[in-house]
């Protein structure tokens, strides 16, 4: 749009007030500063902090039960009570809870147990080595140990067939500790008399986590292992998938992956996936960031994200799920221009700076991080 001087070459002083007139009368300007101060001292003694949202209440819980979960004894699982012996708030499948653990790691971890009960919560967490989290929990949480909790939260919701998606019947696929939000998910469908099947597959069965549990459901479930049947295909995992099928998946990145190349040939299929792994990246591009606070410039690849580079070069650089939707590891941009890569961050978060480090990259050269 092209702007035209109406009075080219003229010099106009701005106006003193709306309507042209200077503002000269003292009177006024009297009562200008005293509803000024009226209006200061309203928004003092009326101010409030914000009102949390409710899934991010911190509660304090405690163990109150652990058991293996796997054969291998490499996953474990915990149940946890309010400290007060309060209820805890209600949840549905597929809701994870943000953990503190002691150390001051946030982590999270799927509910696994009963949506009904009000009294405890259920998490499983398979040991990774090398995982700091994983190994905190199996090594350092006993029942009676002290907790707090953030949540429940929910970035993996279920659907159900007739309320809130057009699916007539389900397909549930599960890679090994995916089967947790899957869990309470089959129970549903199940006690609701949905059309449903499962897949459940893993290393081999002693590591397949809650198999006992998964089983009883009968024929509906194939257990598939790679150690009998060698690493599956995505078109086995969606073998007998047809139009009319919602599908829910959790696991690997890789068997997620192939879940959804598979799926791209079938018509009128819903695909609903969570990874317990950081997503590959796509369309990546090298950048920089630079630390501001003091002036260090670090290189990001193509093929890694911000979060890995700070990581390399500051270990204690706050993070967790690294898949753009717990906000642990939101940092502040000052000036560059960010790619976006998140789903939770308001457009007033994203006007005001913030960055998700673990999938938002840079759509210039360089971003300018106050770190």
């Amino acid at each position: 749009m092209t702007v035209t001087d109406p009075y080219p070459g003229a010099s106009l002083p701005l106006p003193a007030d709306l309507y042209g007139r200077p503002r000269r009368d003292r009177t006024l300007r009297l009562l200008d500063a005293v509803v000024d101060a009226r209006m200061r001292w309203t928004a003092l003694t009326n101010r409030r902090e914000p009102t949390p949202r409710a899934d991010d209440r911190r509660i304090g819980v405690r163990v109150v039960e652990r058991r293996i979960r796997a054969h291998d004894n490499e996953v474990v699982s915990l149940r946890l009570a309010a400290a007060d012996g309060r209820d805890l708030p209600r949840w549905r499948p597929g809701a994870h809870l943000d953990v503190e653990l002691p150390s001051g790691r946030l982590r999270q971890y799927s509910l696994c147990g009963d949506p009904a009960d009000t009294r405890t919560y259920r998490i499983a967490v398979r040991r990774i080595p090398g995982g700091g989290g994983s190994e905190e929990v199996h090594r350092a949480l006993t029942v009676g140990s002290a907790l707090r909790v953030r949540g429940p939260r929910n970035a993996f919701p279920f659907a159900v067939p007739g309320h809130g998606s057009p699916a007539t019947r389900l397909r549930f696929v599960a890679g090994g500790i995916g089967i947790t939000p899957i869990l309470p998910m089959i129970r549903l469908a199940d006690t609701l008399g949905i059309d449903w099947t499962a897949l459940y597959t893993g290393r081999a069965r002693e590591t397949l986590p809650f198999l006992d549990e998964v089983e009883r459901f009968g024929g509906r479930v194939t257990v598939r292992t790679d150690d009998r049947s060698g690493l599956p295909t995505g078109a086995e995992l969606v073998d007998g998938v047809r139009g009319g099928t919602a599908v829910y998946c959790c696991g690997p990145a890789p068997m997620v992956g192939a879940v959804a190349t598979a799926l791209r040939g079938i018509s009128g299929v819903e695909l609903h996936s969570e990874r317990f792994s950081a997503p590959p990246i796509v369309d990546g591009v090298p950048f920089e960031i630079e630390l501001a606070r003091s002036g260090e410039v670090l290189a990001v690849p193509a093929d890694r994200s911000a979060l890995d580079v700070l990581l390399a070069h500051r270990p204690d650089q706050p993070y967790s799920c690294r898949q753009g939707f717990c906000r642990t590891c939101r940092v502040r941009v000052l000036a560059g221009a960010p790619d976006h890569r998140d789903s939770v961050l308001t457009p007033a978060e994203r006007a005001a700076g913030d960055l998700l480090a673990c999938v938002s990259r840079c759509a210039g050269d360089r971003l300018v991080l106050d770190l």
